[in-house]
C-alpha cells in the first residue's frame, strides 16, 4: 500500500475559533483566574517527552511546561496529555510559549504504564467518544476489546466499536452480534476503511466541538480509517504480517488532528498492551450483566467465588453469563486487587522514605551525627 506524509487537516478559519477545537462553558468557568492573570488558552496537539504544540487562537505554537509546573508535578499523569487544555503565557521574555497548568478534564483515556512500573499513562484527554478499532483479519478478541470498554467506562467516554476490516471476513454479521451480546447499548460497526464501505456512519459521531479518539492495537487499520474519514491521505499506512496479523508503527505518537468539516481526531500508536489502571467503576460499566447478576447474591461483599446463594454463580450455572466472561471479569477483578495491593506496599515505602528523610533533616538541625541504622530504618536505642 502506498504510503502519505503525515499532515495536520486545519479548519479553513484556522484557529480563531476555540469552540471548533471542543472549548466550552464549562473551561471558559475554569479558566476565568488564568485569563485574570494574562495567561491565554491553548490545546494540547502533540506531546513529544514534555516538548508540546498547541493549538490556540494564536495559531500552532510550540511550547514548554515551566520549572515550577515540573516542581510540583507528582506523577506523569500530572503532565499534559494530548487533548488537555493548559493555561500557557504567549510567548516569555525568551519568545517561547510557556504552559503554567492544565485545565480539569472532562474526561481520558488512560491504562497503567507499561511494564512493571505502577502509575497512570493518559493516552487522550477530553474525549468524546472513544472508537475501539478491532480488525477482522485475525486479530478480532471480545477478551481485549472488555479491556478498552473497561476504560473507556472508567474515563468517563463513551465507546464506539469499530469491526475494519469487513472485507476481508464473511461473518462480520455474526462477530458484530458477539460484541453487542457482550457490550449492550455500545454502537457497534462492520466497516472497510480501504474501500470506505460503512465508514459514514462514523460521521454521526463526529461534529464542531467533538473530540474522537482512535484506540486499537497494531494492524488494525487506524490510520487507514482516519484517512477514510478525511477523505484524503493523510496519516502513513502500512501492511499487516500474515503470520500474527500484527502491523508495524506507521503511527509513532499521539496526535491531535483537526477535520475540515469540524471535529478533531486524535491518532494513537498501536497498543500492545492494555493494562487495567483503578478502574472498579469501568468494570460495572462493562460487565453490567454481571453487576446486575451480583444483585441476587446473599451476601453484600459477595466475591463470586465460593459463597452459597451467589447470584453471579447461579447466573452461570444457568447459562445466562457465558463461563468465559466471567473468567474474564474474575481476571480483570484480581488484576485490580493486585494493583491496589501494590500501590498500598509503594505507599509504605514512600512514607517510610519520607520519614527517614525527615529525621535526617532533624538530626542535621540539632547537629547530631547519624548513627547506625536497624533493618526497619530506625536508629538503634542507647539503652
Amino acid at each position: 500500500m502506498t504510503t502519505g506524509e503525515t499532515k495536520t487537516i486545519l479548519p479553513c478559519d484556522g484557529f480563531r475559533d476555540l469552540e471548533a477545537l471542543g472549548w466550552d462553558p464549562f473551561f471558559e468557568e475554569v479558566f476565568e483566574s488564568y485569563r485574570n492573570a494574562g495567561l491565554e488558552p491553548g490545546r494540547v496537539a502533540v506531546e513529544n517527552r514534555h516538548a508540546y504544540m498547541l493549538y490556540s487562537a494564536r495559531g500552532e505554537v510550540d511550547a514548554k511546561i515551566s520549572g515550577r509546573f515540573r516542581y510540583t508535578a507528582r506523577s506523569s499523569a500530572d503532565f499534559p496529555a494530548v487533548g488537555d487544555w493548559v493555561a500557557a503565557a504567549f510567548p516569555n521574555p525568551e519568545g517561547r510559549v510557556v504552559i503554567h497548568a492544565v485545565l480539569p478534564r472532562k474526561s481520558r483515556f488512560f491504562r497503567k504504564i507499561p511494564g512493571k512500573s505502577t502509575g497512570e499513562q493518559i493516552l487522550a484527554s477530553n474525549v468524546d467518544w472513544v472508537f475501539i478499532v478491532q480488525g477482522l483479519d485475525g486479530d478480532f478478541n471480545l477478551r481485549r476489546l472488555e479491556r478498552y470498554l473497561v476504560m473507556a467506562h472508567e474515563g468517563g467516554s463513551r465507546p464506539v466499536v469499530v469491526l475494519n476490516k469487513a472485507d476481508l471476513c464473511g461473518d462480520s454479521g455474526e462477530k458484530t452480534a458477539g460484541v453487542s451480546e457482550i457490550a449492550p447499548g455500545v454502537p457497534v460497526f462492520a466497516v472497510s476503511a480501504k474501500n470506505g464501505d460503512g465508514v459514514g456512519s462514523l460521521m454521526d459521531f463526529i461534529g464542531t466541538g467533538r473530540t474522537v479518539a482512535v484506540v486499537g492495537s497494531s494492524g488494525v487499520g487506524k490510520s487507514t480509517l482516519i484517512n477514510a474519514l478525511i477523505g484524503r491521505e493523510v496519516q502513513k499506512t502500512g501492511d499487516v504480517r500474515e503470520s500474527n496479523f500484527r502491523g508495524r508503527h506507521t503511527t509513532t505518537r499521539r496526535e491531535m488532528i483537526l477535520l475540515p468539516g469540524g471535529g478533531v481526531l486524535i491518532d494513537t500508536p498501536g497498543l500492545r498492551e492494555l493494562q487495567l489502571w483503578h478502574a472498579g467503576e469501568g468494570v460495572q460499566g462493562a460487565f453490567r450483566d454481571i453487576d446486575r447478576a451480583a444483585e441476587g447474591c446473599q451476601f453484600v461483599d459477595c466475591t463470586h467465588v465460593l459463597e452459597p446463594r451467589c447470584g453471579v454463580l447461579e447466573a452461570v450455572a444457568r447459562g445466562e453469563i457465558p463461563a468465559e466472561r466471567f473468567e474474564s471479569y474474575r481476571k480483570l477483578r484480581k488484576e485490580l486487587d493486585w494493583l491496589e495491593d501494590r500501590e498500598t506496599i509503594k505507599g509504605s515505602d514512600q512514607n517510610r522514605k519520607l520519614r527517614e528523610a525527615q529525621r535526617g533533616f532533624n538530626r542535621v538541625r540539632s547537629g547530631k551525627k547519624r548513627g547506625p541504622v536497624r533493618s526497619d530504618g530506625k536508629e538503634p536505642s542507647n539503652r
